[in-house]
């Protein structure tokens, strides 16, 4: 277990560099400030999750790395390259994809077309064909929902092929803000492992996660937010099996086996 400053410009889990780097970020909504001098490192190829109650701020920090919200004080830089003061579609463009809370896609359109729209950026159509073909690889079942509507699927599905679609332009960094909302707990399962298998593919992964244990067995790195501050940082391991930790946020802390 180590301090937010100790963090920053630590090294990556492969031995790199950080992917992202939030460095004494202050942002907020009509004045008041929200986050207050935010810092953590996401290591290059990780899974780090952002755990804490209601109202911590981990949306925040979601709309400030996506370029939606502008912090008024501290960096935020992917790979070394500044992000802040960039466009949303800047961000995008560099490698940085957001899959949102709430479901985003087009109801009244195929599986295949949904994703097709999430290569938009790239402009050459033989590329898209490959990037889809990769994607279905990763996830096979989407590929069976191809000509669904996407109205039709359940909610787990439906995230399911959110994911393939945040996939279409190969990110560095996915972002996934509370993906577990609405879903059952064998549906989560399956989302989870979803999540594992784009990390394993080469993405670093972010996730924002409300239920939080399940949230930290899955990450490599854990990050607890309280009242606009980061508290602690460590492996998810150390983080899940912290006491003080365990009884505020997770209904008692696990046990070492």
């Amino acid at each position: 277990m180590t301090t937010p400053a100790a963090m920053v410009g630590g090294p990556g889990r492969q031995g790199g560099e950080p992917a992202l780097v939030l460095d004494g970020v202050v942002a907020g909504y009509g004045g008041g400030d929200v986050l207050r001098d935010v810092s953590f490192v996401v290591p290059e190829g990780s899974i780090t999750c952002v755990v804490g109650p209601n109202g911590a701020g981990k949306s925040t920090v979601m709309r400030v790395i996506s370029g939606l919200l502008r912090p008024r004080l501290g960096a935020v830089t992917l790979r070394g390259e500044k992000l802040v003061g960039k466009s949303p579609r800047q961000i995008l463009q560099m490698g940085v994809v957001q899959v949102p809370q709430n479901h985003s896609l087009f109801k009244d359109m195929t599986v295949r077309e949904n994703i097709d729209l999430g290569g938009y950026l790239i402009s050459d159509r033989g590329a898209v064909t490959r990037r889809i073909d990769a994607v279905y690889d990763l996830f096979p079942q989407v590929k069976e929902w191809a000509g669904m509507k996407a109205g039709a699927l359940s909610g787990g599905q439906q995230r399911l092929v959110e994911f393939a679609r945040a996939l279409m332009l190969d990110p560095v960094l996915i972002l996934l803000d509370e993906p577990s909302m609405g879903l059952s707990p064998m549906v989560l399962k399956s989302v989870f492992d979803a999540a594992r298998q784009m990390n394993a593919g080469g993405a670093t992964v972010l996730l924002v996660e409300q239920n939080a244990r399940a949230g930290l067995k899955l990450a490599h790195h854990g990050v607890v937010m309280e009242n606009g501050t980061v508290r602690l940082v460590g492996s998810g391991r150390e983080v899940l099996e912290h006491p003080e930790i365990g009884e505020l946020y997770l209904g008692g802390a696990v046990k070492r086996q």
